[in-house]
């Protein structure tokens, strides 16, 4: 069996937590590196990271690290892959890059002279080339270059890993379905032990992945065009095998809540609980978070809060102690974890966080905290 190296890429702050579910696949050679963990094993694989991963954004083959200088050195090693044992001349390509090197400044230039090495390899050695398709392209090559080290890989996810396919209805500000099962990873929350409450659920995205994790059921559910289908290689009856060996999902020992203040949140919420087949396990209410009641004697809440960006900060401020003075007169026996960029206004919690954990939520640098809600004080704990 040939074995590969893969690159998964992740959201900042993540990067443990894939590494993580990177091997219980079994994969070898695991290394973490910035916002991706590398990895190698075989193509079978490459195709279950692409249906088990939580916290991928996309999974890389890697095809060739090399050297470069300057853009015609760049272009000659590009020139030497092997793009035709890949795809042939009925694709059509498209090329990402992503540049940090004071050589190469210009990172869309760096995308159109691989885009020129591919077709011209295709032009001497076929006679003919593929096409070039930014917007729907059946292959996607990424190149990398860091200071004067280039990665050349293809892109075997094609539309990126958080876009399940759940979420039609969407609230103003979504939470990315990968950042959201990291939240989930990085709480440690274990459904066999406790629920798990979104008391603000915007689009419902924190309680559907909580759902689907306590169900054991993979991203790779929920079927998608992957980009690796269109490649010389494709082994579709392994692929097969691969998901038809995936477990298969289970009824967990304890529920997911959501509510929102906004109708139109949980309305939006309910019809992607609907598309991802879990209504008989989530049903969202509409509550004021202040005015609720714990649904367990004990769990964990996760909260994405609004950040202020409409709300002055004397309101925000006030809005974050309210959710304080909720969370320590009603909620005792419950740890709490908060997303939230707004740090000034996180201090108005008024409770000792645990826990710090850096991550980005979009281009949002975000802390999020853990608290433990204790009775009276930390010496009576009420868990």
């Amino acid at each position: 069996m040939s074995k590969y190296t893969f690159i998964a890429t992740t959201l900042y702050g993540l990067e443990n937590i894939l590494a993580s579910e990177i091997a219980e696949t079994g994969a070898e050679d695991i290394k973490i590196l910035n916002r991706a963990v590398a990895f190698s094993g075989g193509i079978s694989l490459m195709y279950k990271s692409n249906l088990c991963l939580r916290t991928a954004l996309r999974v890389l083959l890697h095809l060739k690290s090399f050297i470069t200088n300057n853009e015609d050195q760049l272009y000659n090693e590009l020139l030497k892959i092997e793009w035709e044992e890949y795809f042939d001349v009925k694709s059509s390509i498209a090329v990402t890059s992503v540049v940090n090197s004071p050589l190469f400044r210009h990172s869309g230039y760096i995308a159109r002279r691989c885009k020129d090495a591919i077709v011209d390899r295709f032009r001497r050695n076929i006679g003919n080339r593929p096409s070039v398709d930014i917007q729907q392209p059946d292959v996607i090559i990424n190149i990398h270059i860091d200071n004067k080290k280039a990665d050349v890989s293809l892109d075997s996810s094609g539309t990126p890993l958080f876009k399940r396919g759940y979420r039609t209805d969407s609230h103003h500000a979504p939470l990315n379905e990968v950042l959201a099962a990291g939240l989930i990873k990085l709480a440690d929350w274990n459904s066999n032990e406790k629920c798990l409450y979104d008391p603000m659920c915007g689009s419902g995205t924190i309680a559907i992945e909580a759902a689907l994790i306590a169900r054991n059921i993979y991203p790779g559910f929920f079927e998608r065009p992957y980009a690796f289908f269109n490649w010389k290689n494709y082994d579709e009856k392994l692929f097969n095998v691969v998901k038809k060996k995936l477990p298969e999902a289970i009824t967990p020992s304890n529920p997911v809540y959501a509510s929102d203040i906004s109708p139109e949140s949980v309305d939006k919420t309910r019809r992607n609980v609907l598309n991802a087949g879990l209504s008989e396990f989530i049903k969202p209410v509409t509550i004021d978070f202040m005015k609720s009641v714990p649904p367990e004697f004990n769990g964990v809440i996760i909260m994405n809060p609004p950040y202020g960006e409409r709300i002055s900060d004397k309101d925000i401020n006030q809005f974050y102690k309210n959710i304080g003075d909720t969370l320590k007169t009603k909620y005792t026996g419950y740890e709490a974890w908060i997303i939230s960029p707004n740090v000034s206004a996180l201090k108005f919690i008024g409770l000792h966080p645990e826990k710090k954990i850096n991550v980005i939520n979009g281009n949002l640098k975000c802390r999020y905290l853990k608290y433990y809600l204790y009775e009276g004080s930390k010496k009576k704990k009420n868990v």
